[in-house]
């Protein structure tokens, strides 16, 4: 997050209704802009970044499902009374606001490795900017809030479950330390969407959803791409020295003559380092196509994610990903190739040298995102310092696990629960089930062993300074399948107890909670569990 650098001095009020919150000016609204005003019309838009186009509101019955306290609070400047206003319903629901400019942005992308021309916000609206009280810039958005230019054949809304389950998981994220996009409220209505869920010619109707989330900033790897792609660059220069003074200032500061470069370096770093905090927690994005990763490296239009539980390097959450294009072990190599893509973006602006000193970017770009990884793997295995070796002994570890079926999450967090020198213990073990299972591959006790002798190389031993430091990476609580589908049955039913539950639940993902205990959240999954599919259908 990036504060501005004339904060403000004096904290503002909380706005406890919506007709006194205002936004900020919207500086969006400098960019290229559709000539075409206000039609919804699906169209081919040519040298413009945004067109301007209000949402559709949910008009039957619209009602709160969801909210964070926290964004309200922390970030937006509201009291947390204000979402049990009308206004404030209406105005997540899609209704006109005072000093908003919605907007909806063009962008391409490369989806499966192959280029896919225009995409854009096909059921989105940017509403505006807010800057907080302390200074830092929001942009906030519905998502199932209508058609645009860039819906081509689909109807620009959202369903309950699909938006349910973004709004749980870009809220977890954001708990277990990952870089996200935030979840302010989430709308259902009576109106009626068509959806085949999992393409299989079975269409039913369902319940649409407004989903009101708040970002830095929403440009992604698509947003340059589309321009360049066209050869609009006078457009594509404009947005890259937009996403510059705006989000990365202090290479606006320096004035450099290769300032694309840095910003180019800054961009790929930070996904990569992205990509390896969603490695070290298990988490699988679903659907890495270049139209979906942001330029500041958070986690962005969450689809068919899912995070893996009998731990499979293989795992693919999206049904819809049969060649396993995107799957946990390849999330990196991936980003990697979209970053490449990236650089042929930027490459308008490069000179033979700066295009030189991209490759070698590019080059390194692997070693670091294994080194970072290695880095955060070791962390969870309660280890201080960096020594060769640890890599073999991560790579047995996870090997076991697949082995045997070992769950991701919990057999790091039980490690923490056990003295080494009782993990070979079967009374000890037989109440921790994921190391109970890992329990049965046949190295388990020299890879015990191997442990115990690394653990005791780093000098005087704590076991309890080792248990903090992997109880504060390695979380007791992530938002598996079938909690998230749990919580959308009930609310399908117009029950979202179980949604909040699980927010709340899942804003303290490291610690025990009594409910989610008793709840069965970091109990072994039914095999039922298992077999819950996610598709790219919302």
């Amino acid at each position: 997050m990036v504060s501005l650098a004339c904060t403000l001095s004096t904290k503002r009020p909380l706005y406890r209704d919506i007709e006194t919150w205002r936004f900020s000016i919207n500086t969006l609204c400098s960019l290229p802009l559709d000539e075409i005003k206000g039609d919804n019309t699906a169209r081919n838009v040519r040298a413009a970044i945004f067109s301007e186009v209000n949402p559709t509101p949910v008009i039957r019955n619209p009602k709160l499902v969801a909210v964070s306290e926290d964004v309200l609070l922390n970030i937006l400047d509201m009291d947390p009374s204000i979402s049990e206003t009308s206004g404030f319903v209406q105005f997540v629901s899609g209704e006109p606001v005072t000093n908003s400019t919605p907007l909806a942005h063009c962008y391409g992308g490369f989806q499966y490795g192959e280029w896919a021309s225009q995409l854009g916000d096909g059921r989105a609206h940017v509403l505006g900017e807010y800057i907080n009280s302390k200074g830092e810039r929001w942009e906030l958005q519905l998502k199932g809030s209508g058609r645009t230019p860039y819906s081509r054949t689909f109807d620009g809304r959202a369903v309950l479950r699909s938006s349910i389950r973004e709004f749980l998981c870009s809220e977890a994220m954001h708990y277990l330390g990952v870089g996200t996009t935030r979840s302010a409220a989430l709308v259902v209505g009576d109106d009626p969407v068509l959806r085949d869920q999992f393409y299989s010619g079975h269409i039913r109707t369902e319940r649409a959803a407004i989903l009101l989330r708040v970002a830095p900033s929403w440009f992604r790897f698509g947003s340059l791409e589309i321009l360049a792609h066209r050869g609009e660059l006078l457009q594509l220069k404009m947005l890259v020295d937009y996403i510059i003074q705006n989000h990365f200032t202090d290479i606006n500061a320096l004035e450099l003559e290769n300032r694309y470069v840095v910003l180019f370096g800054r961009i790929a770093h930070r996904t990569v380092e992205l990509a390896v905090q969603w490695q070290s927690v298990g988490f699988v994005h679903g659907l890495l196509n270049t139209d979906n990763m942001s330029v500041l490296g958070i986690t962005i239009d969450y689809g068919p994610f899912g995070f893996v539980e009998t731990y499979d390097s293989k795992f693919v959450p999206n049904c819809s990903d049969r060649a396993g294009k995107y799957s946990l072990d390849k999330q990196l190599d991936v980003i990697l190739w979209n970053l490449e893509r990236l650089a042929a973006a930027f490459e308008p602006f490069f000179n033979e040298n700066q295009k030189i000193h991209v490759s070698s970017i590019l080059r390194m770009l692997a070693g670091y995102g294994r080194r970072k990884l290695r880095s955060l793997m070791r962390a969870k295995l309660g280890l201080i310092t960096d020594v060769e070796e640890d890599q073999q002994l991560l790579a047995t570890l996870l090997s076991m696990m697949e082995e045997t079926g070992a769950d991701y999450t919990m057999t790091f967090r039980q490690m923490a629960l056990i003295h080494p020198d009782s993990m070979l213990d079967c009374d000890v073990l037989r109440n921790h089930w994921a190391l109970s299972r890992l329990m049965c591959h046949e190295y388990y006790a020299s890879f015990v062993e191997a442990y115990k002798r690394r653990l005791y190389s780093e000098g005087d031993y704590n076991d309890m300074e080792r248990r903090s430091r992997m109880n504060e990476v390695n979380p007791l609580y992530i938002l598996r399948n079938w909690m998230a589908q749990s919580a959308i049955e009930k609310a399908e039913k117009d029950n979202f107890s179980e949604v909040m539950l699980l927010h709340k639940i899942l804003e303290t993902p490291y610690s025990e909670n009594c409910e989610a205990e008793r709840l069965g959240y970091a109990a072994p999954p039914s095999p039922d569990a298992y077999r819950l599919r996610i598709s790219c259908s919302s």
